[in-house]
């Protein structure tokens, strides 16, 4: 006797959508000469001096649990560069949790601060799993929409247009992926205003905080005055340290919220890979001794590509935001009477490009494509002489 498997699952998580990057990924595997500007990982190798201390504690038969907490010497590299880089201060010993990357960080925070039917606000465009990741929790995600002509920055106005009583928690997302766009102080102040003003907590994403090409440099929310008490931080090794497969995050905030986190953390993962926190605490203490000299010479390589990109695609006559942090480029493809999901699947079938549609990051993304710049020059070359060619047959 068969059964109907879907008579037996959650529909609220069985009817969410696959990821949009992962589907255009996937075709790209079975095409041969295919070029992937889709999937947002550092082409660098994680820099010999991190492996090599990985390498070495498997060696020395390190092989056990770690505290759920994650290593004491971990988290207190981690307290040390949050103090030194964005003037954040937080106890290693009580307000600082290593996770499986900033992904588990997103899930914890969401499964701890909701009831059933809390909204979050979540800006648009956006990384792709921050609604869902809602909906996991039992929340209701809401979307502010954001635009180029206000450099996909959220304004006081959008975030004011979507608050309602049931708003419980707002998701920043800077750097952000997919448009590259970043937050200064100002702005940051103006919605600090609207956030203390309406009692909202903040989840801020800030995978990418590193990745920044403006002069001054990533500012955390957590940093403006009485904001550390109501915002949990999220953070990670993937994108500065090109440490994607090591699967190593972290989450700080004030005790209370990280102590449940923590308390979820060690009932589900029990603790992150041992030699990837191990990694992870030379990757900072190596950085906190030579000036970060690894994460520069890679912030650099991206923003030679980044201005690359943009260049290109203005001369091919879209008009293309110009990104100052994380690794991609968001332009417009309205002018070639295409959607995001046509112009990227006939750009994928008859150039051999893959591209991710605007909409995969929600629904204000309708007329733009992602265009990830950490790819091998030569090939980020070729795929930008494919695409104009593209263009210019429309």
């Amino acid at each position: 006797m068969s059964i109907d498997p879907f008579r037996y699952m959650n529909p609220s998580i069985a009817d969410v959508p696959k990821s949009g990057i992962r589907k255009f990924f996937d075709i790209v595997q079975t095409m041969p000469d295919a070029i992937s500007l889709g999937v947002g990982e550092p082409d660098f190798v994680t820099p010999y001096h991190i492996r090599n201390a990985a390498i070495n504690s498997l060696l020395d038969g390190e092989t056990q649990y770690t505290s759920n907490w994650g290593l004491l010497s971990l988290r207190k590299e981690i307290s040390m560069y949050l103090q030194q880089r964005y003037q954040l201060t937080y106890n290693p010993n009580d307000e600082v949790l290593v996770t499986v990357g900033a992904s588990e960080g997103i899930d914890l925070s969401l499964r701890v601060l909701l009831n059933p039917g809390d909204e979050v606000i979540v800006p648009e465009p956006s990384y792709v799993s921050y609604a869902p990741g809602v909906v996991f929790a039992g929340g209701v995600p809401v979307a502010a929409p954001t635009t180029a002509a206000n450099n996909f920055v959220l304004t006081p106005e959008a975030l004011k247009a979507v608050i309602t009583p049931k708003t419980k928690a707002i998701i920043l997302p800077y750097p952000n992926n997919p448009t590259g766009a970043v937050i200064g102080r100002e702005a940051l102040q103006r919605l600090r205003n609207v956030i203390v003003e309406h009692d909202i907590l903040v989840i801020s994403d800030e995978i990418y905080s590193e990745l920044c090409y403006s002069e001054q440099g990533h500012v955390s929310i957590a940093s403006l005055p009485e904001m550390r008490e109501r915002t949990i931080v999220l953070n990670g090794f993937s994108k500065a340290f090109a440490m994607t497969g090591w699967r190593v995050g972290y989450i700080c905030g004030p005790a209370a919220f990280i102590d449940v986190m923590c308390k979820v953390h060690q009932y589900t993962i029990l603790c992150a890979p041992r030699q990837g926190q191990v990694a992870a605490e030379q990757a900072l203490k190596q950085s906190r001794e030579d000036g970060f000299q690894d994460v520069l010479m890679m912030r650099q390589s991206y923003d030679h590509r980044r201005r690359l990109m943009v260049k290109a695609f203005r001369d091919m006559g879209l008009d293309c935001f110009e990104p100052l942090g994380a690794f991609y480029v968001f332009p417009s493809i309205a002018k070639t009477g295409l959607t995001s999901d046509d112009f990227c699947e006939r750009l994928l079938r008859e150039k051999k490009v893959a591209a991710v549609p605007g909409t995969a990051f929600g629904a204000s993304g309708e007329g733009h494509i992602r265009c990830c710049y950490a790819t091998a020059l030569d090939k980020l070359s070729e795929a930008l002489s494919r695409m104009a060619d593209f263009v210019q047959s429309l």
